[in-house]
C-alpha cells in the first residue's frame, strides 16, 4: 500500500446484518461514531443510502467539531459501503464478510488519506471509534438475546 492508504480490519462478534445497520441508520451511528472523547449526535448526522447520496457527521467534543461531508460512491448491502469526502479526496470503504457464527469482519480500506489523518495520535483515535462500535454491537447482541 501507499503511505496514503490505510486498512483497518476488525472481527466483531455481532451478525453482519446488524453490522451493516450500525453503519448506515443515524441513530445507530449516533452510539458510537467518533473517536473516544467525541460524541455525534444523531441530528448531525445525514443517511441518504444509495450511490451518489449524501453522508454527514458532525463530531463535537471538548475541544472542537469536526463535520465530515461525503457521498457515497457504492452500497451493496450488507457487504460493501463505499463513500468519498470531496473537501480532501478522502475515500472509504468499507467490506463485510460474514464469518457464520454470528461474527462478521470488518475491513475499511481509506484512500488518498490527508496527512494529519495518518498521524500515529490520529490512527489511535479512529481505531478507539472501532472500540466504540464492539461495546455498541455487544450491547445490541445481550439485547436480542434478552
Amino acid at each position: 500500500m501507499n503511505e496514503d492508504h490505510l486498512v483497518h480490519e476488525r472481527v466483531f462478534r455481532a451478525p453482519r446484518e446488524l453490522v451493516w445497520r450500525c453503519l448506515t441508520e443515524p441513530a445507530e451511528l449516533a452510539a458510537f461514531w467518533g473517536p473516544e472523547g467525541m460524541q455525534t449526535p444523531v441530528d448531525g448526522i445525514v443517511v441518504e443510502l444509495r450511490p451518489g447520496g449524501r453522508f454527514e457527521t458532525l463530531m463535537v467534543g471538548a475541544h472542537g467539531s469536526h463535520r465530515m461531508v461525503a457521498t457515497f460512491t457504492e452500497v451493496v448491502p450488507p457487504e460493501r459501503l463505499s463513500w468519498v469526502e470531496p473537501a480532501s479526496g478522502l475515500s472509504t470503504t468499507n467490506t463485510l464478510e460474514d464469518l457464520g457464527d454470528g461474527h462478521t469482519a470488518v475491513t475499511i480500506t481509506q484512500r488518498n488519506v490527508p496527512e494529519g489523518m495518518r498521524r500515529p495520535q490520529a490512527r489511535a483515535g479512529f481505531l478507539t471509534s472501532l472500540d466504540k462500535l464492539e461495546r455498541h454491537l455487544a450491547a445490541l447482541v445481550q439485547e436480542e438475546l434478552s
